[in-house]
């Protein structure tokens, strides 16, 4: 008899960073995962608050794929996109899913809003990903940095590989201080993943 194949558990993630969400959207959103064939590697270490980053971003289809981890997951995250994604009409509904526009004029005013939601919350997890855009680009930002820093949060690399269609929840990443030098050793760590759309990882 086969072993049958786990793609994706709720025990992934520590009690204390679980969300409330209905247990038919949990099912909806594992079915999903699925019957896409992607799996879920890994497990989120019991940290009061992470940053995650989340690479290599390729395609409109990792928002799908993300949004059917998350609430397969249960995981209790908020993640940052793009403002131009949050337009009348759409704007509830991607806060409802934990959404928290970004203003890239504005930088400094987004770090701010982050830690006042950190600061709200026992424990959460805010998700977000260093290059900004979908297109390839050579330095990544180094936002998440500081607002890891600014609301003392652990960093965690999770990648997304399309070849093997796989999530992959890695480890802690410990910032030694220097921003190129933390940027540098996190892009090489994710140039060894490929996105869905190959041509730009």
């Amino acid at each position: 008899m086969s072993k049958k194949i786990v793609r994706i558990s709720e025990s992934q993630i520590p009690e204390r960073l679980r969300g409330k969400r209905s247990l038919l959207l949990r099912k909806i959103a594992r079915f999903g995962i699925n019957i896409s064939g992607w799996t879920i590697k890994g497990r989120v270490p019991d940290e009061e608050r992470i940053v995650i980053i989340a690479a290599p971003h390729t395609s409109n289809w990792d928002f799908v794929l993300a949004m059917l981890a998350i609430f397969g997951l249960n995981i209790k995250l908020r993640w940052l996109g793009k403002h131009s994604i949050f337009k009348p009409g759409f704007k509830i509904f991607f806060k409802w899913l934990g959404g928290i526009p970004v203003y890239r004029d504005n930088p400094s005013n987004l770090i701010e809003n982050v830690v006042k939601i950190v600061k709200k919350e026992k424990s959460i997890v805010i998700a977000m990903t260093p290059e900004g855009t979908r297109k390839r680009v050579k330095r990544w930002k180094t936002g998440f940095l500081r607002i890891a820093k600014q609301t003392h949060s652990k960093i965690l690399l999770i990648s997304i590989d399309a070849p093997t269609k796989s999530i992959e929840i890695g480890k802690i990443f410990n910032p030694t201080g220097n921003s190129e030098d933390d940027l540098a050793f996190i892009q090489k760590y994710y140039s060894s993943f490929r996105g869905i759309n190959h041509q730009k990882s």
